[in-house]
C-alpha cells in the first residue's frame, strides 16, 4: 500500500505576518482560502502571535519578529478613550438626525 504524503511547506516570517494581518481584516477562513493555506495553519500562526504579544513564550514562535507590543494598561487607556469618542460621535449623529427631521417637518 503506497501512502501519498503531503510535502511540508515552508513559509517566510513576512508571509506569516501578512497572512495574520489579512486574517484580522477579512477573517481566518477567507484569508486561508485567498492564500491557499490550511485554516488550521493560519490559526496556529495567529495563536502563536497572540501568545508572544501576551508575553507568553511559545516554542518556535518567530512569527511576529518586527511587531512592537504595548503594555496592557496603555491599551486599556486607549480603548477607554476610543469608547468615549465613539459615544460622543453617536450623540452628535443623534442630535443631527433629530435636527434634520425637525427642520424638514417645518419647511413643509
Amino acid at each position: 500500500m503506497s501512502e501519498k504524503s503531503v510535502p511540508k511547506r515552508q513559509y517566510t516570517n513576512e508571509f506569516k505576518v501578512e497572512a495574520i494581518r489579512l486574517a484580522e481584516t477579512v477573517g481566518q477562513h477567507e484569508a486561508a482560502r485567498r492564500l491557499g493555506v490550511p485554516v488550521a495553519t493560519l490559526g496556529n500562526w495567529s495563536r502563536r502571535s497572540r501568545g508572544s504579544e501576551d508575553g507568553v513564550e511559545t516554542s518556535g514562535c518567530d512569527v511576529i519578529a518586527g511587531r512592537t507590543t504595548r503594555p496592557i494598561s496603555e491599551l486599556e487607556a486607549e480603548n477607554s478613550r476610543l469608547r468615549k469618542e465613539l459615544a460622543s460621535a453617536k450623540l452628535d449623529i443623534e442630535i443631527l438626525s433629530k435636527a434634520t427631521a425637525y427642520f424638514a417637518k417645518g419647511s413643509r
